[in-house]
């Protein structure tokens, strides 16, 4: 028997009161997304507090590892659990049916017909498996309370499973779920979920993304609390490589498995820089650099609909990450920029670029443009006055570089 459901439990949704049901279907709508990837035919629907997943038809060749993979890139879910489904039954039944659902899971043979009461007079064999049964019973309709059913369904694995089972309910090594509700789920196995909100459910922003670690995982991030995300890449030839941009486009793809479709806009940078290189102090480059980045962004998040700019900045990491550095980048925008990595350490965010995939990638030898023009001795106290002062030197060719960086402009729609 292949299983053929899938419960998949959320978090923070279950609070949100009388607008839950908005949730519930734009985490349906990701779900039935992500599922369309995945060989097989599935019915996605939710009732009371659960969504279920349906693998339609009589194919078993559908690849429950490959649902799963694909289940956990879903924003908003906590919990995935491959189970059985049985009709409600009375409590024998059910322990019936938890005996046959432990018996595949579990690879064991039962005992056929065993004399009740007889498993706890059995020596346990060394590797017997501790187990607790916890059930729900979600269907108040039910007339058996659920300790009178947890009660029969472990006296029934006692007995079919002699000296392979034992009850620990304080440190169980497997936990046996069963939900009563107008059908009856039987699993053992909770997969977590990535967390978080149902992406779309809370606005839309502008990502500077570059080829590094940092800016990814904060893509991630803010995409994990149900935000929508396009992106902006600057690409400064032949100061970087198509590699480079190949890199960026990689690590976009990677971050659309999470947060869905992302528009990456490659912006030609290498003109504005060699300005800036040309004419202000070398100590402050970057810094100058990193407040026209922000405002061609910001032009595309206002194209693109976005509410807010995205960075993967930490305090402290870098020059131009000190606090008046980022004073001062932030004076160039005029729409929210939103830090999600501000307060990490470099190996709390090489950690999550390990667990969702962008860190093989971002450390590919392929330098990015904010690289390739660094001072040897920045400025790391800068005052915004200084570097005002500093722009004016760009006066007369900056807004028409900026306008031919925007037309030139090419987009690619990462899915």
């Amino acid at each position: 028997m292949v299983f053929k459901t899938f419960l998949l439990k959320y978090g923070e949704i279950g609070i949100k009161g009388k607008n839950r049901g908005q949730f519930e279907d734009a985490l349906v709508t990701r779900i039935r997304h992500v599922l369309s990837g995945v060989e097989g035919e599935f019915d996605v629907h939710k009732e009371q507090g659960r969504i279920y997943a349906d693998v339609l038809g009589d194919d078993d060749s559908f690849d429950p590892d490959e649902v799963i993979a694909a289940l956990q890139k879903v924003f908003g879910l906590v919990g995935i659990c491959q189970v059985m489904k049985v009709p409600v039954a009375d409590p024998d039944q059910i322990a019936r049916d938890a005996v046959r659902f432990i018996a595949q899971e579990y690879s064991l043979t039962p005992v056929e017909d065993p004399e009740e009461g007889s498993g706890e007079s059995v020596p346990f064999e060394p590797d017997a498996i501790t187990f607790k049964v916890h059930t729900r019973r979600a269907n108040k309709q039910y007339p058996v309370n659920s300790m009178d059913v947890d009660a029969e369904v472990g006296a029934k694995l006692l007995d079919s499973f002699p000296g392979k089972m034992k009850v620990d309910v304080h440190d169980p090594s497997m936990m046996l779920y069963i939900e009563i509700r107008e059908e009856v789920f039987i699993y053992s196995k909770i997969i977590p979920g990535p967390g978080g909100m149902p992406v779309g459910t809370n606005g839309k922003a502008q990502l500077l993304l570059s080829g590094g670690i940092d800016s990814p995982v904060a893509g991630w991030m803010i995409a994990k609390r149900g935000v929508t995300l396009d992106a902006t890449y600057f690409h400064a030839p032949p100061y970087t490589s198509e590699r480079a941009k190949q890199k960026v486009v990689d690590l976009a793809k990677l971050v659309a498995q999470y947060s869905g479709p992302i528009r990456l806009h490659v912006v030609n940078f290498t003109d504005i820089q060699l300005a800036i290189y040309e004419k202000c102090p070398h100590d402050e480059l970057t810094i100058i650099m990193r407040r026209y980045m922000m405002r061609i962004a910001e032009h595309f998040a206002k194209q693109d609909g976005s509410q807010a700019l995205v960075t993967g900045e930490s305090i402290g990491q870098v020059a131009s990450q000190t606090i008046q550095s980022l004073v001062c980048t932030d004076d160039a925008a005029t729409i929210p920029v939103f830090r999600p990595l501000i307060g990490f350490d470099k190996q709390d965010i090489i950690d999550i670029s390990l667990k969702i995939g962008t860190y093989d990638t971002s450390i590919q030898p392929f330098e990015d443009c904010c690289t390739i023009f660094v001072a040897k001795h920045p400025v790391t106290k800068p005052h915004l006055d200084v570097i005002q002062k500093s722009e004016m030197k760009l006066a007369d060719v900056i807004d028409a570089m900026m306008e031919e960086a925007i037309q030139s402009t090419e987009t690619i729609v990462i899915r």
